[in-house]
């Protein structure tokens, strides 16, 4: 496994942009006795093709260990629509709370070419797992 591979355990292609996440869960942030349970991800999107993109929107689907969905629709990420070079990368983290101390996420970008043409990326379904935990089926 390559050491991206290694720092990134969770990856999907679309085209040729590859989106690569790694989550971690956040005890300092969590109050597993109230029901409150918080996970960063680390988010990296690879554009391996030979122009440049701009990340336009996102969704999310946020599921909870109890099986309740979550929808998460929004411009750009964290604030911005970044425009990925052609062998570029952009690479952000965000969080997600939870009321089980397990869950996923999986999702989609909307991307834009240089033509102004929309399409869609997956995000790769990935696991919100407590450490050490053996992880629920979801």
């Amino acid at each position: 496994m390559s050491v991206i591979g290694q720092m990134f355990p969770y990856a999907a292609t679309t085209g040729g942009i590859t989106v690569r996440v790694a989550p971690h869960y956040l005890p300092e942030q969590s109050d597993p006795e109230r029901g409150y349970h918080v996970w960063a991800y680390h988010v990296r999107v690879e554009n391996s093709g030979d122009a440049p993109v701009r990340l336009m929107a996102r969704r999310w689907i946020i599921t909870d260990g109890d099986g309740r969905t979550e929808e998460v629709v929004g411009d750009g990420v964290v604030g911005v629509q970044p425009l990925i070079a052609p062998g570029g990368a952009y690479d952000y983290v965000s969080g997600c709370p939870l009321p089980t101390p397990s869950g996923r996420m999986e999702g989609r970008y909307v991307m834009m070419n240089e033509d102004g043409e929309r399409f869609s990326v997956a995000i790769p379904a990935f696991p919100l797992d407590l450490p050490g935990k053996r992880p629920a089926v979801h």
